[in-house]
């Protein structure tokens, strides 16, 4: 049989920017295993797998190596699909149901938010090898138990990294963000994500690493609303609203390819 196959590119508004991830529409429940093998031949750093349930869509994300258990732009690029294929109202919100709970999204001023927990970080001493591995020297070192965050000392400093990625991949953790204040105009903070051991070097743009630097972010600098780009060789803006336990996600997105997927029967 054929399934609807999708690739978006996500946080960006125009084509081949911001962070690409393939959307296949299911029937119903698929294979973990064969959704992997999907996911491992699309390459793209998650794709995202989602069918009907009651009100709702269950989504589930894959990078090329693994099942994640929270992906912004993959969700981000689920709902625009659903939108402009005529899967759900144009002015509907969209729920989803997750590993991370259910999280919903709505079109909000010109843009795509997401509603997202927040996973803020506390400061923790770094783990054996991974300011080596980054290859920077951090003026603070935080964990929200899933990624780690390292504050540089300004923008120059965050593009500059060149992580080993041979050594990072040995680090416990799902990634490595560095981040830092922004010297752009109209931009709060900028950062960039590494996850080798997820299968993904350097991810274009991570929405879901935005819910540990939105509150991270917002208490440094007293404001509950920013925006963040992320300085990877693609780009793309991510904004951000914290809300109590929860953070809100906008952006962008563009439908770049459609197409069928070849699937078993």
């Amino acid at each position: 049989m054929t399934l609807p196959l999708f690739i978006v590119d996500a946080f960006s508004d125009r084509a081949f920017g911001g962070n690409p991830a393939g959307v296949v529409l299911l029937p119903s429940p698929a294979d973990p295993g064969w959704m992997q093998s999907v996911a491992a031949e699309l390459r793209h750093s998650e794709t995202a797998f989602l069918h009907a349930t009651d009100g709702a869509w269950a989504l589930r994300w894959f990078t090329p190596a693994a099942e994640v258990r929270l992906c912004g732009h993959a969700t981000l690029a689920a709902a625009h699909v659903l939108w402009s294929a005529g899967r759900a109202d144009a002015g509907a919100t969209v729920a989803f149901e997750t590993a991370s709970g259910r999280l919903t999204a709505r079109r909000r001023n010109g843009f795509v938010e997401l509603d997202f927990p927040a996973q803020p970080a506390a400061m923790a001493p770094a783990p054996t090898g991974l300011l080596e591995a980054v290859g920077s020297e951090p003026t603070a070192v935080a964990s929200n138990g899933t990624d780690w965050l390292l504050e540089l000392a300004d923008e120059a400093s965050v593009i500059a990294v060149a992580p080993d990625f041979a050594k990072l991949v040995e680090v416990d953790a799902r990634g490595v963000m560095v981040t830092a204040t922004s010297q752009r105009r109209g931009v709060d903070f900028v950062s960039r994500w590494f996850g080798p051991a997820v299968g993904v070097d350097e991810d274009p743009v991570t929405g879901s690493a935005h819910c540990a630097l939105g509150p991270w972010w917002a208490a440094r600098l007293g404001c509950d609303e920013l925006v963040g780009y992320q300085a990877s060789s693609r780009g793309g803006t991510v904004r951000v609203r914290v809300v109590g336990d929860r953070v809100r996600l906008a952006g962008s997105a563009v439908t770049v390819v459609t197409g069928q997927l070849l699937a078993p029967g």
